[in-house]
């Protein structure tokens, strides 16, 4: 089933069929899933508490996410006299705006990790935990539906609860129906598979290695991006990532800034005009796909770049975490990146507009 509680953005949804009509029917214990918590980080470098929550009914129990100066992630809960705590140190990054923290547990199979993202990079810190103590049904509810009940920084900006083992690492950023150039002309991204090929401007005809898919909640670095035409030359508006990056070059770009192509992420052409985030939905899937050499691909006749993977297939255990971890190995590429600058919002603004003029 996967998501089953999303809180965040003015929204607090449960998911009806798991946790039924009655507190009596929440009261079970939940042995497999994950939390996954988005958060702007602190400007004065402050502790921040991203989730806590305490009780003590039907016995005591608790949980707490809480971000430390420095760089750490520091996880505690309680089921009972059972008590798990553990401690994730990732580098801090002062140009780093939002962090994306993952928790998974399988208590039955005593197996926990914890991964931090930063979701406008390709960093993925992670580590296995001691066994984790299962949530309570009721616990997830009333994080979700009762927050007066819980403590949680004004930074995060949303949180949401899997009952499956959620994967970290590269994601999926165009959904279902962005249309991809291929030798047969546009095809809809989500009917492409490992064997077909798709144009390219610089490399002409390459093969399709793989395509990834995931839903996802509609929130924070998931919400979903209008791009609108005909800004950056598009025939018709796509509907990507925030983070999805669009390949733009053109005189404008040598003029402004000196080089031959920029990248620019969809969320930093978000001003009202180039570019709208779409309103109204819960989850959305995203797909992507998976080149030799990491080329753009085509779409509504702009470039987009297709899914980065760097040397992830060196690193076997972290590729097993990650969407990609069924592709065959002899599939899996090694990407250079290709050293472009990436807009900041300022500047794709300024960019947008001097294309519009």
């Amino acid at each position: 089933m996967s998501w089953i509680a999303i809180s965040g953005q003015g929204r607090a949804w449960v998911c009806p069929e798991t946790f039924g009509a009655t507190a009596a029917q929440r009261d079970v214990l939940m042995p497999r899933g994950s939390i996954l918590i988005e958060t702007r980080l602190s400007p004065d470098g402050r502790p921040q508490t991203l989730l806590s929550y305490e009780r003590s009914h039907p016995w005591k129990g608790s949980i707490s996410f809480r971000a430390v100066p420095g760089g750490g992630i520091v996880l505690v809960m309680s089921q009972g006299e059972d008590v798990f705590h553990t401690v994730l140190q990732h580098a801090h990054d002062a140009r780093t705006d939002v962090l994306r923290v993952t928790f998974s547990w399988d208590s039955e199979a005593r197996f926990g990790r914890i991964a931090v993202e930063r979701p406008e990079s390709d960093t993925v810190v992670m580590q296995d935990t001691p066994a984790p103590p299962p949530m309570l049904l009721e616990d997830i509810y009333t994080l979700t539906r009762r927050p007066q009940l819980c403590e949680m920084d004004d930074d995060v900006v949303f949180f949401a609860v899997s009952d499956e083992i959620e994967p970290v690492g590269p994601m999926p950023s165009l959904v279902t129906q962005v249309p991809v150039l291929t030798p047969r002309g546009y095809r809809p991204v989500s009917d492409l598979k490992c064997g077909d090929t798709v144009m390219t401007r610089e490399s002409g005809v390459v093969p399709v290695l793989a395509r990834v898919e995931r839903r996802v909640p509609a929130l924070g670095s998931f919400q979903p991006v209008r791009l609108r035409a005909p800004y950056f030359g598009l025939r018709h508006d796509l509907v990507v990532a925030p983070h999805q990056r669009l390949v733009i070059g053109g005189s404008e770009v040598e003029y402004i800034f000196g080089r031959e192509e920029v990248l620019i992420p969809a969320l930093s052409l978000v001003n009202g005009f180039a570019a709208v985030y779409e309103e109204g939905v819960r989850m959305v899937r995203y797909h992507q796909l998976v080149l030799p050499g990491h080329e753009p691909l085509i779409s509504a006749s702009s470039e987009l770049e297709s899914l980065y993977v760097g040397r992830l297939r060196r690193r076997r255990d972290e590729l097993a975490k990650t969407l990609l971890g069924a592709v065959p190995r002899n599939l899996m590429p090694e990407h250079a990146r290709a050293g472009l600058k990436v807009l900041r919002p300022f500047e794709a603004i300024t960019l947008a507009e001097a294309r519009a003029a």
